[in-house]
């Protein structure tokens, strides 16, 4: 196409003054009252959170922090991992996963991909806890919405006496199994950056857990390990969760299931309309009872190709994720090369998402998969 031809349809990857509109009066009242109350820092509407967030997920308790990359360090920090301890994590994942294991000290030990979930394979997963007894707890990622197979993950894990955190930054509200994420592990990790299915506005993040005493070790853990003014009995981080965020969190958490079903819709729409094309479609597990789509993924011949194609004819799209982490230069130190990870490495070079978001019209969908099938005709 021409740089001088108009498209035809603007398709955003994600719009959030679409997804804002309708609760934007809200979000500033419950802004202004925050502002009213003066108590920006752990306020009451922070708590409000935890309890229905824990509910949501759950589980018996959920702990807000500053961000989901704060909720994962803090998990590792609250189960004891430190130097010369080992955590499995998928090299397929946002940095975030691994660099909080670097951050305490600890070293990432990547475990390949199944290939159709994209999330941790249980059974590279097993191989690697017999083999390595250093291994003290295993990070799953529930990737794009969709859940791990946990089940096998936890009976793995059990087996070596290693930790489980959910990742579920991608994941609020996915079931497992008929069971939902981020109450299964030891600790599940949120995060509410704002482009997630439950975002900010801003950097903020949450943990959850079915253990009191974890519970009330991860409280402390966000105020510089203090269990009470100026009383520390571990070494913790600055890390809570602004009441301003909290706030517009209870407003938008109302609103979550009806935005991911909007998701889900929109999903089957895609898979309809792709069928037939050069492009493999997302398809959830058996177990992912209840995929949340916080992105919708295909798997493409050409992907950098069709992303500038797609861009040209007004659609946003993004590669989740172009370089795995174990080909990353700051963990060069840890001697991968290429190929070690086939199935993370094949899905760096063919993943492609495409906007999925509840705000989307039918027609914004017709639209991007006319654009596909344009591109392979």
């Amino acid at each position: 196409m021409s740089v001088n031809t108009p498209v035809r349809r603007r398709v955003p990857l994600l719009d959030l003054g679409a997804l804002h509109a309708d609760i934007r009066d809200e979000m500033m009242a419950a802004i202004a009252a925050v502002v009213d109350s003066q108590k920006f820092i752990l306020g009451e509407e922070v708590r409000r959170l935890e309890a229905e967030v824990a509910a949501y997920c759950q589980a018996r308790f959920a702990i807000g922090c500053a961000s989901g990359s704060d909720a994962l360090f803090l998990a590792l920090l609250a189960a004891g991992i430190g130097p010369g301890d080992r955590v499995a994590v998928p090299p397929f994942t946002f940095f975030a996963t691994a660099g909080a294991v670097s951050r305490a000290g600890a070293t990432p030990v990547f475990v390949d991909i199944d290939a159709e979930t994209y999330n941790i394979d249980p059974a590279p997963l097993a191989g690697a806890l017999d083999r390595d007894p250093r291994i003290r707890a295993v990070i799953p990622v529930h990737l794009f919405g969709g859940c791990a197979d946990l089940d096998p993950i936890l009976s793995a894990a059990r087996a070596h006496n290693c930790v489980v955190i959910e990742d579920g930054a991608q994941s609020i509200g996915a079931d497992y199994r008929g069971r939902r994420s981020l109450s299964l592990g030891d600790m599940g990790c949120l995060s509410f950056f704002p482009t997630k299915n439950l975002g900010a506005l801003g950097d903020g993040g949450m943990l959850t857990t079915n253990d009191e005493a974890l519970a009330a070790k991860l409280t402390a853990l966000r105020t510089h390990g203090g269990t009470k003014k100026y009383h520390h009995p571990w070494i913790g981080i600055n890390s809570r969760l602004d009441t301003v965020q909290a706030a517009v969190l209870l407003v938008k958490l109302r609103r979550l299931d009806a935005w991911t079903e909007g998701r889900r819709a929109n999903a089957a729409l895609y898979t309809t309309l792709l069928s037939g094309t050069p492009v493999s479609v997302q398809q959830p597990a058996a177990w992912q009872t209840r995929h949340i789509y916080n992105q919708f993924v295909i798997r493409c011949p050409q992907r950098d190709r069709l992303k500038e194609h797609l861009l040209e004819n007004g659609i946003g799209t993004e590669i989740y994720y172009p370089l795995p982490l174990h080909l990353q230069p700051c963990y060069q130190d840890l001697g991968h090369k290429e190929g070690d990870f086939p199935h993370s490495e094949q899905a760096a070079r063919e993943v492609l998402a495409l906007p999925v978001h509840s705000a989307l019209a039918s027609g914004d969908i017709e639209y991007v998969c006319e654009m596909v099938r344009g591109f392979y005709a």
